[in-house]
């Protein structure tokens, strides 16, 4: 599953961890995942970079089709939380990068008045 997939074995134990996966333990103890383990990795993969974590890809997974980048509408409401979540940190970031950059420009325009005294 990991070199069909390009997911490390501790991932995949991981997304099984999370419920988000399952496997079947074959002779020897290896595991044995279904068909459609690699499209369900996938999908995994796809939610993950969308910033989902976890605990709502296993919310979400069952409605998910094709490779995911598609979801039924069921969905909707996680995805439209999360996106607003993500707006607000955004916003936040911006106002700290605002209050930041007016601190630069402050104390360059000390230091650069220091500077001119000095001269």
């Amino acid at each position: 599953m990991s070199r069909e997939t390009g997911v490390s074995p501790r991932l995949l134990r991981y997304y099984e961890e999370q419920g988000l996966l399952t496997s079947h333990r074959g002779e020897g103890g290896h595991r044995r995942y279904d068909q459609d383990a690699p499209t369900v990795v996938r999908r995994i993969r796809t939610l993950l970079a969308a910033g989902l974590p976890t605990k709502v890809i296993r919310d979400v997974l069952p409605c998910a089709s094709g490779s995911g980048e598609v979801l039924d509408a069921c969905t909707l409401g996680h995805l439209r939380e999360r996106l607003a979540g993500l707006e607000e940190q955004l916003a936040e970031i911006q106002r700290t990068r605002d209050s930041l950059a007016a601190l630069v420009a402050g104390t360059e325009g000390t230091t650069e008045q220091a500077a001119a005294r000095a001269a």
